[in-house]
Order: C-alpha cells, then structure tokens, then sequence
C-alpha cells in the first residue's frame, strides 16, 4: 500500500465513480482504489479492505457490520451514498473510532423508475420489445391504468410522489402504513384504507416502506392471498419487505398475475434464483436510483467528505 492514506471506492458496478466526479482534488495526497465488482463473502470482504484507511460505499451493497468493522484495523472513515445506511453499524464504527459521513440524497429517480416498472409490466414493453427485433408484431394485449385502483403501501417521499403520478394518469389511489391518517393520505390525493383493503381492491399494489425489524415480511403468503389475480405488485424499496418465498409462490401458481421488482432479499441477486425465470416477473438489478444526476450528487459529495477528512488529518499531523 502507498504511504498516502488509501481510499478504497466499493462496488462501482458501472466504473462510473472517477467520471462523474473531480476527484483530482485528492491526487498527492490519497492513493484511491476503484473495485467494479461484489464479494460477497465476508473473509474475501475483509481481506481486500484491511489495508484501507477511508471506504467510500455505494448504499448498502457491502455491509459493514461490528464483526466486519473489528477485522479492518487501519480503517478511519466511511463515507455512503445516501442519507442512511442501515448496512452500517455506526455505533461499532465511532466506538472504534471511524468517522462515518453521508452525501445528499433525492427520491426523484426512484419515483420514475416505479413508474417505468408500472408502465412497462401494464404494457408488456419487454416482451414486445423482443418480440419486436425478431421480426414479430403485437404478440399481446395491454392493461391499461385509467379507472383502476392505485394502491400505495407507505406514503413518503416516494410514495407521496407515485400517488400523485397515479391521480394524474386517472388512477384511484388509495394508500395504507401502520401509522397513516386520512389527512395524510389527502395531501398525496389519496384515500386512506386498511391494510386487507389497500391488498383486495388494488390493481397496482406498489411498496414504499423503509425496511426495519417492524416492517420485514410486511407481505406474506396470507396477505398476498388477499390480491387480485389480475394484480400487479411493484417494489423498488427493499426486498425483505415481501416474503420472498410467498411471492415466489403466489407468482408461480398465478395467485397474482404479475411482479415488477427492483430488489430483493441477496443482492446481487443468484444466477439461479427462481425470479430470474419466472415469466410473470419484469426484474431489474437494484437501478432505482442509479441515474446521472444522482450519482454525481453521490460522489462529488463523496470527493468532499475525503477532502475535508483528509484536511483535518493534516491539522492534527
């Protein structure tokens, strides 16, 4: 390893850290390591990173729990991508002494990916798509939105935003979370209902919850029950919010026609899982919020908070 302080850039799928940020800021004074792929296993985790003193993570692709922070001895600062990172256990990491910073943050391309997702499964893009390129010509016939029941599984800032998109394609919206009033649900323009409600009368179920110990498994086999057969579930929040296997379940024998997902329970997700197969699943790998603008938000302020440490540490040197 350099003298210079190493700074490790995890995950960067789409080598797209160094070009969408200046990072000559740092040049002479950290040497900084670009990793494009995923370990997954913890020992090859801690192997890699051990002689790094600052990590620079994308969300939570590579956690960093208490028994991961103890096996990185030079480690000084994290910083993430997002507001939180609940793959992070910051409390092990400042009784050790590792600063932990995090960068700004926006909902906007999460909102329009569900909505890419709704759209594309309604109107079967994908499979007309391909279709398409072999020389075919409507294979299928869509579902269309207007008139049909919206339903909005937590009403935040994503949440909020898809309601109102909903209302604006002519959509009903109606929205449950456990801690949801009716004053609430009218500022997204919608209607509060029950959670058996929002799952009976949606013909787009769409999830927006942050995933904690309360909310995991949110969805199970009794509440998918409860869908349309004709109902298309959508999640681009987290995986462990729905019952994998009741999903898989309910998706194989038709319980529910359709699945439009963007996360999911391992990440990335096995070659061999049985969602890569399904042909009622319209499945992306986690790209919510992998947009432009937010990825130079992500690592410009990434370039800023190594900076900033990097100047502290010469003060006290």
């Amino acid at each position: 390893m350099s003298k210079l302080p190493s700074v490790a850039v995890l995950d960067d799928y789409q080598n797209a850290a160094l070009r969408l940020a200046d990072w000559s800021v740092l040049d002479g004074r950290a040497a900084v390591t670009v990793f494009n792929d995923h370990l997954a296993d913890a020992d090859a985790v801690a192997e890699r990173l051990k002689g790094f003193d600052v990590l620079c993570v994308m969300r939570e692709r590579t956690p960093l729990p208490r028994a991961m922070l103890e096996r990185l001895p030079r480690l000084k600062l994290i910083v993430s991508t997002g507001a939180r990172n609940a793959a992070i256990d910051v409390a092990a990491a400042e009784e050790r002494g590792v600063a932990v910073a995090f960068t700004s943050y926006t909902s906007a391309p999460t909102i329009e990916m569900t909505w890419a997702l709704i759209l594309a499964a309604s109107r079967h893009i994908v499979a007309e798509n391909l279709a398409f390129r072999r020389g075919g010509w409507q294979q299928g016939v869509g579902v269309g939105l207007a008139g049909k029941t919206l339903g909005v599984l937590g009403l935040g800032r994503v949440g909020g935003a898809v309601a109102k998109i909903g209302a604006a394609f002519g959509m009903q919206v109606i929205t449950w979370s456990p801690n949801m009033t009716p004053e609430r649900a009218a500022l997204a323009g919608a209607e509060m209902a029950t959670k058996q409600e929002l799952l009976r009368q949606s013909d787009v179920l769409t999830i927006h919850m942050v995933l904690s110990p309360k909310t995991r498994g949110l969805l199970g086999a009794d509440d998918l029950a409860l869908m349309k057969t004709s109902a298309l579930l959508v999640n681009t929040s987290r995986g462990p919010l729905v019952d994998e296997a009741a999903l898989v379940a309910a998706l194989t024998s038709r319980k529910i026609a359709l699945a439009a997902l963007d996360v999911f329970d391992v990440e990335p997700l096995p070659a061999d899982h049985p969602l890569r197969s399904l042909e009622n699943v319209l499945g992306t790998p986690h790209i919510g919020y992998v947009a432009d603008d937010l990825y130079r938000a992500f690592y410009g302020d990434t370039v800023q908070a190594v900076d900033a440490w990097l100047a502290a540490r010469a003060k006290t040197a």
